[in-house]
């Protein structure tokens, strides 16, 4: 049996709206609702859905960026939710996160040896002479010369800015990696070096990948599960191969006709969604999806679906939170 490196149960994060003149709290933003995961060791798994689902806040989450309104978050056996400060800054040793923007994350005034060697200062690892040499180590890894360790961060490409992220991210070997669409920013063609670059240090180092994205097409190569993500619930969780092959949940069938096709020929059934996102401030009732759902009816109005294992899936690893699943079995 594969270990839990990362379990997380029911977990909230609200943010409060302040008004007024005594900025109190007027109203809040259900950010995260609900969510519940695992990751095993040396797995990843891709948590994916449009902009502003709340799949970032997950991941900040875990790493107690945030402090969770609710829930349950365990690492490595341990509680993170009851970690002082002093014991979360030693935990984070196995724990760290790659960001979406690789400019913006990377200190300007710092020379890349200045970068990399920042997290052996701050956890007190090593000498001057060591720092240096596991400074030298990193850029090998991750592909980059020598003669750039006295460089600035707009010195590099945005490719070359993202391999050092990822050099920082891996410097004190850790277990997870929170990766916050780490390739969203980067051309296509970069996109994929960056990606096998991931999966080359997972193999090396067995590291564990919470990869968040919003584009199907890229965590297909990356994840072995997948959780679909909608206004902050997962809609769908299951094996990367049964969600392209046989996607259940309306929303998550949309999400994968929208992969673009290479064959310009090709014809294909698209379920095209309509309608806006709702507010998360004020989610609609029943199911958060009925609004821009082609299958909807007078019962997701009013009931909240569940998660629940799909018929004629493989047990509870594929699960999916619809009331009409039976009836959209797929005809093929």
């Amino acid at each position: 049996m594969t270990d839990k490196l990362l379990e997380v149960e029911n977990l909230k994060m609200y943010f409060p709206v302040l008004g007024g003149v005594l900025r109190r709290r007027v109203a809040q933003v259900f950010a995260v609702d609900g969510v519940s995961f695992t990751i095993a060791a040396g797995q990843t798994l891709g948590l994916v859905g449009e902009s502003g689902c709340g799949k970032t806040t997950v991941g900040r989450c875990v790493l107690r960026l945030y402090e969770p309104t609710a829930g349950r978050l365990r690492f490595q056996g341990g509680n993170l939710m009851q970690l002082r400060r002093d014991e979360l800054r030693t935990a984070r040793r196995d724990m760290q996160m790659i960001f979406q923007d690789p400019f913006e994350s990377l200190n300007s005034r710092h020379t890349v040896q200045e970068v990399l060697e920042e997290p052996f200062v701050i956890h007190r690892l090593g000498d001057a002479a060591e720092r240096a040499r596991r400074v030298r180590r990193l850029l090998e890894r991750v592909g980059l010369p020598r003669n750039t360790l006295l460089r600035f961060p707009h010195e590099f490409s945005g490719g070359q800015r993202q391999r050092i992220g990822i050099a920082r991210a891996i410097a004190l070997e850790p277990r997870l990696i929170v990766c916050d669409e780490p390739v969203s920013a980067l051309d296509v063609s970069i996109q994929s070096q960056v990606i096998n670059l991931l999966l080359e240090l997972q193999r090396e180092m067995g590291l564990a990948y919470l990869f968040i994205a919003h584009d199907l097409a890229v965590v297909k190569h990356i994840s072995d599960h997948i959780a679909v993500m909608y206004l902050g619930r997962i809609v769908e969780y299951t094996d990367a191969d049964t969600l392209y092959r046989s996607p259940r949940h309306p929303y998550t069938r949309a999400l994968i006709a929208a992969i673009p096709v290479p064959d310009p020929g090709a014809r294909r059934h698209v379920e095209v969604l309509t309608g806006d996102v709702p507010s998360p401030m004020n989610p609609p009732s029943g199911c958060h999806f009925r609004t821009r759902c082609p299958h909807a009816v007078e019962r997701c109005r009013t009931e909240d679906p569940r998660l629940r294992p799909v018929p004629g899936g493989p047990g509870s690893h594929h699960v999916a939170a619809c009331h009409r699943l039976e009836e959209l079995m797929p005809t093929d």
